[in-house]
């Protein structure tokens, strides 16, 4: 079922938004190998040191992005999210155009209102949020990036495969649960 805007787009973007529709997950080819960078971003954002986080932030997408073959993408982090009437913004994307050569993405580590670090799993959510949007267009190669079902999903099943998998192992809770699914 299309989200309500899907009535207002032309016919080539609502050809765009199947086509993202019917993808429904990210399959990474050894999550297990960035489980440790999972774990370095939850101790860089807990160290409240944005020039901490930032780092893992970029060891992180550094690793899906060569996972997945996608070109790189650079990865900045501010202090204090902007805000508006219409909320706070979480994560911002950049798409390659004019001047900017690689894309980049921009989050913020603090809540607008209260200036609290953002709680570690919104804060990796909002990484992978901005991901995804890298990689419809670089990865699947779509003229845009809409918020579709198969975009959550897709969003969803890199989170699963970075965080609940990795509290499977051996019965050991690495990282605390969730229950999203992982499809390929």
């Amino acid at each position: 079922m299309p989200f309500s805007y899907y009535a207002r787009l032309s016919a080539g973007n609502k050809r765009i938004y199947d086509a993202s529709e019917r993808i429904v997950a990210l399959q990474l080819q050894a999550a297990a190998e960035l489980w440790a960078c999972v774990s370095a971003l939850e101790a860089a954002l807990e160290s409240t040191q944005s020039a901490a986080v930032r780092q893992a932030c970029q060891v992180l997408a550094d690793g899906l992005c060569g996972q997945l073959q996608a070109p790189p993408v650079a990865v900045k982090v501010l202090a204090k999210r902007p805000s508006s009437r219409y909320g706070e913004l979480h994560g911002l994307y950049e798409g390659v155009e004019g001047a900017l050569k690689v894309a980049k993405i921009t989050l913020w580590m603090r809540t607008a209102q209260r200036r609290q670090v953002v709680a570690f799993r919104s804060f990796l959510r909002t990484l992978l949020h901005e991901l995804c949007h890298h990689f419809d267009y670089t990865h699947f190669k779509l003229a845009d990036s809409f918020h579709t079902a198969g975009f959550y999903q897709r969003e969803s099943s890199l989170f699963h495969q970075l965080v609940t998998d990795a509290t499977k192992v051996d019965g050991a809770e690495l990282l605390p649960a969730s229950g999203d699914e992982t499809v390929k």
